[in-house]
């Protein structure tokens, strides 16, 4: 179905006036354009990711080369069909708000964005 903003609302889940730069656990699911089955397979009950699944797998474990402040773990992240689940951990790390703060105030919306036609669904507040 094609998109139609007059049935199609895309609502925020961020919780109004939260700060989410600050350190706390976050819950993370990113979906595929249209649910596409980019990311591979399930094969006798077990994923066998595509070129694209290893893509997504491997840059989502790369945010934490990249970001001192965040902490990732295996058993936190898995790769399914046509989205990925991850819990990301910001660390209370001084450096961390000014690049998360200016990563937001460029006009960076994760819960609207579209990156290489994955569709970030939402990130919920798992702790803080």
């Amino acid at each position: 179905m094609p998109y139609n903003p007059d049935i199609h609302h895309r609502r925020s889940i961020r919780l109004k006036g939260y700060d989410y730069t600050q350190k706390g656990a976050y819950f993370v699911t990113i979906v595929t354009h249209q649910r596409a089955h980019l990311f591979g397979k399930v094969v006798n009950g077990v994923m066998r990711l595509s070129e694209w699944g290893e893509i997504a797998r491997r840059e989502w474990f790369k945010t934490a080369e990249l970001r001192p402040y965040v902490e990732l773990y295996e058993d936190e992240f898995v790769v399914m069909p046509n989205h990925a689940h991850g819990i990301i951990w910001i660390k209370n790390d001084d450096a961390a708000g000014a690049d998360v703060a200016g990563a937001d105030a460029a006009g960076a919306d994760v819960a609207g964005a579209d990156v290489a036609g994955a569709d970030v669904a939402g990130a919920d507040v798992a702790g803080a």
